[in-house]
């Protein structure tokens, strides 16, 4: 595969900025990834649902006194709101010009989970998911505290149920756990301790915030340290503990480019990390720059939005459901503000089950005859889905009309393949033969043929 292919997959969601890697260099692409702006205006779709603190307690009385109707009803259009703002989001995606922010955005979103299932509130999650966006290239330690004193995540992870008089650990747990120092770098006081300093963070009308009412403020020893330590403090402690970078460096390399990466480089990337004060643009830039000059392709299995939307792009479909693109990746497992639990997608071959493969290989299907994946190519539940189950899209494929079958067979295999041997060569002169005519009429039909063998085989779904 072409270098400038694999990693623009890597560092977005399809082969769209092959030819800025190439023609910028990898270091200017990424200053103009990490220069480019974040959006604050709030989407149309969140405009009737509710926002301050004064919204919810009016909705909250409203309950008491409407119908189990009228509250179904409530809940069908949040939800709807909810299935909106995936849409918003897929679009992104596919529309930023440089979608390296959106591309880390997800990542942050995989790693500070909070769900709508479990949340409930829209704006709330609207709220988390910017937060991850404005910091997306900024400080670890920074973002970790805007992020626990969110309003999504007090409410994902039950702090609004710890209090001075009755303690719940559950972000106290968390925060070391899964969002900083890993387990086996702290001891069950610390977590209790660590809830004491939380407790009484509740939500706020932009933020989360303390009540005085409930709130801890007993004397703790936290990670060997003695005091009282509110939300800030406890995670400027934890930043001063030795494992503090290697546990987000791990997950940004089996992130970006390795499902397995290699502990030396965990610890090589880590150490850098506390280097730069937890700085994430000057690491991910040294990883990035570093990793691009080795053979690494083939190391990661593909995501369900690379996997789709690369198919998207190299077929030239310019438009495509993205209601249905929603569904697709709920399907695959990718479910966005929808992950399966605290930990989030787990990905590597977790990505790759047989269900999934079958998934892939009929999605591939439609999308190369020119049929759009349907509502009832999936189980879903997204009632605005079109009914239009044969609705044909114009597909086409790029490929050289003055070439050979050979010659278009190692074209797209470039673009498409990490590795290829004798055997699938022989399956692909099969399929585009010797006195394949690509001036021909129907020419691109059989070059169609080709790309959907190929995107069938293992090795396209490895990265």
């Amino acid at each position: 595969m072409n270098k400038a292919t694999l990693w623009s997959l890597r560092l977005g969601f399809s082969n769209k900025e092959v030819h800025k890697i190439e023609s910028l260099g990898l270091e200017k692409f990424l200053e103009n990834s990490f220069k480019s702006k974040v959006d604050t205006i709030i989407p149309a779709f969140l405009n009737d649902s509710p926002k301050s603190l004064e919204d919810l307690k009016k909705l909250r009385q409203n309950r008491k006194t409407i119908s189990a109707e009228a509250i179904r009803e409530m809940v069908k259009k949040e939800n709807q709101v909810s299935q909106e703002m995936k849409v918003w989001w897929i679009e992104k995606m596919i529309s930023d010009d440089f979608p390296l922010r959106e591309k880390m955005t997800c990542f942050w979103h995989n790693h500070f989970v909070a769900t709508f299932q479990k949340v409930k509130v829209n704006h709330w999650i609207f709220q988390h998911n910017q937060i991850l966006r404005e910091h997306a290239f900024g400080n670890f330690k920074t973002l970790t505290k805007k992020i626990v004193q969110s309003n999504a995540i007090v409410r994902y992870l039950d702090n609004v149920d710890n209090r001075r008089d009755k303690i719940n650990e559950n972000l106290s747990r968390e925060l070391l756990e899964l969002f900083t120092l890993g387990i086996g770098n702290y001891t069950e006081n610390d977590i209790k301790n660590g809830a004491k300093g939380l407790a009484g963070l509740g939500p706020g009308e932009n933020a989360a915030q303390y009540r005085k009412f409930i709130e801890d403020n007993e004397t703790i020893t936290y990670l060997g340290k003695k005091g009282t330590f509110k939300a800030d403090a406890l995670i400027d402690i934890i930043f001063e503990q030795k494992n503090a970078p290697y546990l987000i460096t791990r997950k940004i390399l089996k992130w970006f480019i390795y499902d397995n990466p290699p502990e030396d480089l965990v610890l090589y990337y880590g150490d850098y990390l506390r280097e730069v004060d937890f700085e994430m643009q000057p690491l991910l830039k040294k990883i990035f720059i570093e990793e691009f000059s080795k053979n690494t392709g083939g190391s990661k299995i593909k995501d369900p939005l690379v996997f789709i939307l690369q198919l998207k792009h190299e077929l030239h479909i310019d438009t495509i459901n993205t209601r249905l693109l929603n569904t697709f990746l709920k399907q695959q497992g990718m479910d966005l503000f929808g992950q399966p639990n605290v930990k989030g997608w787990n990905g590597g071959k977790e990505w790759l089950s047989s269900q999934i493969y079958v998934q892939r290989h009929n999605t591939a299907d439609l999308l190369c005859n020119g049929k759009a994946i349907s509502r009832f190519t999936f189980n879903n539940d997204d009632p605005l889905l079109s009914k239009n189950q044969n609705r044909v899209s114009k597909v086409s494929i790029d490929f050289d009309a003055s070439g050979t079958n050979k010659t278009i067979i190692a074209e797209l295999q470039d673009r498409l393949l990490f590795q290829m041997n004798e055997e699938m060569q022989v399956d692909f002169e099969t399929v585009l033969k010797y006195d394949f005519n690509p001036k021909s009429e129907g020419a691109e039909n059989a070059v169609l043929r080709l790309f959907n063998a190929m995107v069938k085989l293992p090795e396209f779904q490895l990265i």
